[in-house]
């Protein structure tokens, strides 16, 4: 009998706010250490939190777009730990009543679309950061306190998760949401979006989870994966041989492959919550709720299905197009400009994410999405073939010009003068006499080679269809 792994994700999501969650801190990436703080966010003596509204609509905003429940009042704890980077000994959560319970997300699996649950979703500060010396020689350690008192969301899911695609595919959806609603960059490299995976085994059969280890701050989708299939492993490897898998913290080394043992796993107990005596409730009324609620702009399910409807565009296309809301948005500008729908998406999903996804771009940093439309006319026009068409592409992207500025200044622009394209055509048959008689013979193959050839020697510039209609009167007669 083999063992079945349950594995549930507890996302951290950072609010893209200007300031922090309970001071006027700014909240920008990349400061001077230390320079971005205040009492507040350092704990000094006497120093009161104040909280920030727009995070919580932003907060309420995600929960919404989870199709979670969001609760009338909700409160503030303090959760009781001591670590360097922590400077008043505690951070400010919400355990007793978060602001939003009950929410979903839905995932693809290859047996269909499955619902993963999320028990609770609530408010609460980030912690500091530890930078420790790279020389090795140096045995020092720092505090930055530029990040204490971000404004995150933690968003929990209930341990409905069977392998480590499926927590793939759960955090996909989840970035692509809180991308789409604006409500954070989720840039996992700036820390943005962090995940800390819990994994269990179990018997089969058996209903009972098994003992949960817990994976912290894993910082990419190949580390998530990567992560939970060792983790997997090694607790298999652990109950096969009549041993006990211990309750505990691991963090995995992306550098080993595998995950080392942290410390022992933390009980709420621990923490010993209590209300945080100097925030009053969170008291939210329907009409904010509801204002906040209309602010939800078109998701990624919504677009896709429209895409389908309104483009006609395959299902394969709809989903790559609207999985970042990047993407979705520049191809519908480029349509929008005057490309045909079809056209713009093998443009937007061949050549432009190739691009982006060498050099960590956006489709919108290559360069307008008029450009591209233009492109897209000029080959549908007849001007410029469709390999002269990739090498305009290029130089879109170098020069950061528009497409029939390079057309014009490189003298790209197709020939279709019949007596030009005679002349060439003239010149490929005289050197490949012998696959003008494998043609006369009756192999096909033979006339794609002496297309090639014509190409070849004009540059690609002749008029592929003017230029085929000639070669078969002159190869027939």
């Amino acid at each position: 009998m083999g063992y079945v792994p349950t594995i549930g994700l507890e996302v951290h999501v950072q609010l893209n706010t200007k300031s922090k969650l309970f001071s006027t801190a700014s909240c920008g990436f990349g400061g001077e250490p230390n320079s971005q703080t205040t009492a507040v966010c350092l704990g000094l003596p006497g120093a009161l939190p104040v909280l920030n509204k727009e995070a919580v609509r932003k907060a309420v905003k995600a929960a919404l777009a989870l199709s979670g429940t969001i609760n009338p009042k909700s409160r503030f704890d303090r959760k009781n730990y001591f670590y360097p980077d922590l400077p008043k000994g505690y951070q400010i959560s919400q355990y007793f009543e978060p602001f939003c319970t009950g929410a979903k997300i839905e995932i693809d699996t290859p047996n269909g679309r499955k619902v993963i649950g999320i028990s609770r979703i609530h408010l609460e500060e980030d912690a500091g950061k530890l930078l420790h010396s790279e020389n090795p020689a140096i045995a020092e350690s720092y505090v930055d306190f530029n990040r204490a008192g971000t404004p995150l969301i933690e968003i929990v899911s209930k341990p409905e998760m069977d392998s480590p695609d499926e927590a793939v595919a759960y955090l996909t959806k989840l970035k692509s949401i809180m991308e789409y609603i604006e409500v954070s960059d989720c840039d996992m490299e700036k820390g943005s979006l962090r995940v800390d995976a819990n994994v269990s085994l179990r018997r089969e059969g058996e209903v009972r989870l098994g003992t949960r280890v817990e994976i912290k701050n894993l910082n990419s989708f190949k580390a998530l994966k990567a992560a939970i299939e060792y983790e997997i492993e090694r607790q298999r490897e652990i109950l096969e041989s009549g041993g006990s898998v211990v309750q505990e913290t691991r963090l995995f080394n992306p550098t080993l492959g595998k995950t080392i043992g942290m410390r022992t796993k933390e009980e709420a107990h621990d923490y010993r919550y209590f209300p945080d005596p100097d925030l009053v409730p969170l008291i939210l009324s329907e009409e904010e709720i509801e204002s906040w609620r209309q602010e939800l702009p078109e998701l990624a399910e919504q677009k896709k299905e429209r895409f389908i409807k309104e483009f006609s565009l395959p299902e394969y296309d709809a989903q790559v197009l609207t999985a970042q809301k990047a993407v979705a948005d520049y191809f519908e500008a480029v349509v929008k400009a005057g490309a045909p729908a079809k056209k713009a998406s093998n443009w937007v999903m061949v050549e432009m994410l190739a691009l982006t996804q060498k050099g960590h771009l956006s489709v919108w940093d290559l360069f307008p999405p008029e450009y591209l439309a233009q492109l897209i006319q000029e080959i549908e026009k007849g001007n410029i073939s469709g390999k002269i068409g990739k090498t305009v592409f290029e130089l879109m992207v170098t020069e950061k010009k528009n497409p029939r500025e390079i057309i014009q200044e490189r003298n790209l622009a197709q020939i279709s003068d019949t007596e030009y394209i005679g002349k060439i055509i003239d010149e490929v048959l005289l050197e490949n006499p012998s696959a003008v008689a494998d043609f006369k013979s009756g192999k096909e193959r033979a006339l794609k080679h002496l297309q090639g050839e014509i190409m070849k020697k004009s540059k690609g510039r002749v008029n592929p269809v003017l230029t085929n209609e000639i070669l078969l009167k002159k190869l027939q007669g």
